[in-house]
């Protein structure tokens, strides 16, 4: 089949990858904008481009998928089927209609649970054993469409956001091909979602990151790892400055340690009370400083046993 591919970030890298090895025809990547980053705002292009120019194929990087403009180069390229991997822009209904074997998405959930922009971080955020990917047609809802195929991914203790990240993107990929081989050969189900089991993955907001250690220990390293390495979740250290947790591990899930937030220990890490049970962090960024293993933190700003995390 002739297709045209939609996607963005890493993530999407994978299914790109995988269609570009098939037997299939990549007609057109398109994907977001360059973007300024890092301290001197360069401008930067999304990892799909990079990858997209390497192998030779032809990018465009449209500001909107409205109008004369997009449609003509859809015209121009004739695709069978859009695939779209985090594209990050909603497809109007003249995009979605266009193709023959129309807009094929690869999710990072098991459909209809977590809808929405943050499926991968909301799932180990919220404790899940299980998530998974589910490839399914687009509708013009937010992760409506009928479902064609899923495959489940375990989610491990100590798994966070980059580990899941990667096992969804090598998961998502193959199941990309699995879907455009049963959609060419005619054999796909289209699978309608229950609305009655939907949930959504609310994006991650600076609030989302902002750690509570009157949880319990379990919901605390969950929160930790769901947003490691990035965004990384935070507290505030007695003198109020900024700290970044990059990972931690579960010291105890049933004890009750003095208050929320409280250092019980500084052994091999800074051990945390919760609400209910403790962890003990292993790594993180100060205010103003680089990455670092907590003995490192504790030895630099001299962290005492009783001193509350805020």
């Amino acid at each position: 089949m002739k297709i045209l591919f939609m996607g963005t970030p890493d993530f999407a890298l994978f299914s790109l990858k995988a269609i570009s090895s098939s037997r299939h025809e990549i007609v057109g990547v398109v994907t977001q904008p360059d973007k300024p980053r890092g301290r001197g705002y360069t401008l930067t292009p999304p990892p799909v481009k990079v990858f997209a120019q390497e192998k030779g194929y032809a990018v465009f990087q449209p500001d909107t998928l409205k109008g004369e403009e997009f449609a003509s180069l859809l015209n121009e390229l004739s695709p069978d089927l859009i695939a779209v991997v985090a594209y990050g822009k909603i497809l109007p209904q003249n995009v979605l209609s266009f193709p023959k074997y129309g807009c094929i998405n690869v999710h990072g959930s098991l459909l209809p649970e977590y809808r929405g922009a943050a499926p991968m971080q909301r799932a180990i955020i919220d404790g899940k054993k299980q998530t998974g990917i589910t490839t399914m047609y687009m509708a013009e809802g937010l992760d409506t469409g009928d479902m064609l195929l899923k495959e489940t991914v375990e989610i491990e203790e100590n798994d966070n956001f980059e580990d899941i990240h990667d096992k969804l993107g090598a998961c998502g990929a193959s199941l990309l091909l699995k879907t455009l081989d049963a959609i060419e050969n005619e054999t796909s189900v289209r699978t309608k979602q229950d609305e009655a089991l939907a949930t959504y993955a609310a994006k991650i907001t600076k609030e989302t990151c902002l750690l509570d250690f009157s949880r319990d220990a379990q919901a605390v390293h969950d929160l930790i790892r769901g947003l490691s390495p990035i965004p990384l979740s935070f507290t505030h250290t007695p003198d109020g400055r900024l700290l970044k947790i990059i990972s931690a591990k579960i010291q105890d899930l049933q004890g009750t340690y003095g208050a929320s937030g409280e250092v019980i220990s500084l052994n091999d890490g800074i051990t945390v009370a919760c609400g209910t049970g403790s962890i003990t962090i292993l790594s993180v960024i100060p205010e103003g400083k680089s990455r670092m293993g907590a003995n490192d933190f504790i030895r630099g700003r001299k962290l005492s046993v009783g001193d509350i995390l805020k």
